[in-house]
């Protein structure tokens, strides 16, 4: 069956340091954030009681401007399915890191040796630079969630531009480059927010298979979402920060090794063609 191992040499570099990444971690008390609903132009779920949505907008570098980057063109909407042919799954999580939950899922995806993009939040990555070198170090992607989570759709194009602008500044601090990929809060992209991605270098993404895991539905619901919604090309919607995110990793270690006996390849999403 085929497989795609993108976490070699560097993966097994870092396996001692998340490890104790992970036990250092497991005494915080969990974060606070909410996760997406679904995509297309329906109006968002109502914010749960951990939602950032509940706090204010706070810059984690208002006075900073983005290295310039060469722009890419405009999107008319985000990609749902990946550009690449073949039975090919990729993994998602959104509005992490989270002390607890990212280093969980990091040893799944170690596990079974496949990749995950991890879309993060801005002021969770500023306040959990290692978790995000911890992503990286493993061979997944970091990619960009804006800074506080607030739907896009609804701001200025200048609000825009610091919600992904500074979580660009913010990625690059710590990595040493910027992200290549942006998800939308909710999947709420308009033409001012696409245009502002396009213009920092960034494809948007959206996703085929909403898991929902988002509001907690229980770890056979997020795990047969997966399972029945997997098609050749599906990008998987999950969380793993902005609340309790124990039932997403109990049903991603029910559902990676089913999906990888079934014949799919967890793959990084590539941007469509222009």
């Amino acid at each position: 069956m085929p497989r795609r191992v993108l976490l070699g040499a560097t993966a097994c570099l870092s396996i001692l340091g998340l490890d104790r990444l992970l036990t250092a971690c497991s005494s915080s008390g969990a974060g606070t954030g909410t996760a997406g609903a679904a995509p297309g132009p329906a109006a968002p779920a109502a914010p749960a009681a951990d939602s950032y949505r509940l706090r204010p907008f706070t810059s984690g570098s208002a006075a900073r401007t983005t290295p310039p980057r060469q722009p890419l063109p405009v999107r008319a909407e985000a990609a749902l399915t990946l550009a690449t042919p073949g039975k090919k799954i990729a993994i998602t999580l959104d509005d992490g890191p989270h002390p607890t939950y990212t280093p969980q899922v990091l040893k799944l995806l170690r596990t079974y040796k496949v990749p995950g993009t991890f879309f993060v939040i801005g002021e969770n990555a500023h306040s959990h630079p290692d978790l995000v070198r911890a992503i990286a170090d493993e061979g997944h992607v970091v990619a960009n969630h804006s800074w506080s989570h607030p739907q896009l759709d609804t701001l200025s194009q200048k609000r825009v531009r610091r919600e992904l602008g500074d979580t660009c500044d913010i990625i690059q601090d710590i990595l040493g480059a910027p992200p290549d990929l942006a998800r939308a809060p909710y999947g709420a992209w308009d033409k001012a927010s696409l245009t502002v991605c396009a213009e920092l270098g960034m494809e948007p993404l959206g996703w085929s298979v909403d898991t929902n895991d988002w509001a907690r539905p229980g770890t056979s619901s997020i795990a047969g979402s997966v399972l029945e919604g997997a098609h050749s090309g599906a990008i998987v919607l999950t969380h793993d920060g902005g609340g309790d995110r124990s039932q997403t990793v109990t049903a991603l270690g029910q559902v990676l090794p089913k999906l990888l006996d079934r014949g799919y390849e967890l793959v990084l999403p590539t941007a469509p063609p222009v």
